[in-house]
């Protein structure tokens, strides 16, 4: 949604107009939100693959609702927040979330297509500069609202923006409320493997999509990729296998 870069623009002239800071000291209290990038991507991340251990890619859409809407959350009281040292707590619990957010959902990304994944990846990264300067037009580029109800606007954005999560949905891995497709064809090869055409699979060009398809079975989550991983023992009867039987 682009709200971290559009923060980054605002952040310090809210200090400076709304606590009488001085300049130096607003910019150095803003400066607090892009440092935080440096743990809180990372963080996001790694909160998305626990969740993926567990739960699979259910756990990773939950990871990414639950941190962006704490981030909402956060954004609405920095808005609200009456006192400096209040504000700064919001800050900072908003700064981490909004880029938790972004980590975890970079954790989603390279599932949605394995063909497409440059140009998903940069509709994502586009999608945030567009975000940012819809919310910059939108809450900041008027004398209409203040910053402090610019930022509750955004924050309040923030929180419906990431409702339609819950709408996201693989067939092989399920979605937020609804378990995977029981269906014999939601598979992740056949996933991935539609996104090529007979001709090209005929030429061999889909193999490495496979290959991801097998690795991506983790996504399943914990027992469930256990159970379909564990690999199959030969047939102890089966006579190709040179065995016989052990019993009469």
């Amino acid at each position: 949604m682009g709200v971290e870069l559009t923060t980054d623009n605002v952040i310090a002239e809210y200090f400076y107009d709304r606590f009488n800071l001085t300049l130096h000291a607003a910019g150095s209290i803003a400066a607090a939100f892009g440092f935080a990038n440096i743990v809180a991507r990372p963080l996001g991340g790694y909160l998305s693959d626990q969740g993926a251990k567990m739960f699979g890619m259910r756990g990773r859409l939950w990871t990414v609702w639950i941190v962006q809407t704490c981030g909402g959350l956060f954004c609405i009281w920095l808005g609200r927040a009456g006192s400096l040292p209040l504000s700064i707590v919001a800050m900072v619990a908003f700064s981490f979330c909004a880029q938790a957010a972004c980590g975890a959902i970079f954790g989603i990304i390279p599932f949605v297509s394995r063909r497409s994944l440059g140009i998903i990846s940069g509709m994502t990264g586009a999608g945030g500069n567009l975000g940012s300067g819809l919310t910059q037009l939108l809450f900041f580029s008027s004398s209409k609202y203040s910053k402090e109800m610019g930022i509750t606007l955004m924050g309040v954005m923030i929180v419906v923006c990431t409702m339609p999560v819950c709408l996201v949905y693989f067939p092989q891995w399920g979605g937020m409320f609804f378990p995977a497709s029981k269906k014999e064809s939601a598979t992740e090869e056949a996933y991935y493997g539609a996104e090529w055409s007979s001709e090209e699979k005929q030429k061999g060009l889909h193999i490495n999509s496979m290959k991801f398809a097998e690795n991506s079975r983790s996504e399943r989550g914990g027992r469930l990729y256990l159970v379909a991983s564990a690999p199959t023992p030969p047939d102890a009867t089966s006579p190709a296998n040179g065995n016989t039987p052990l019993h009469p």
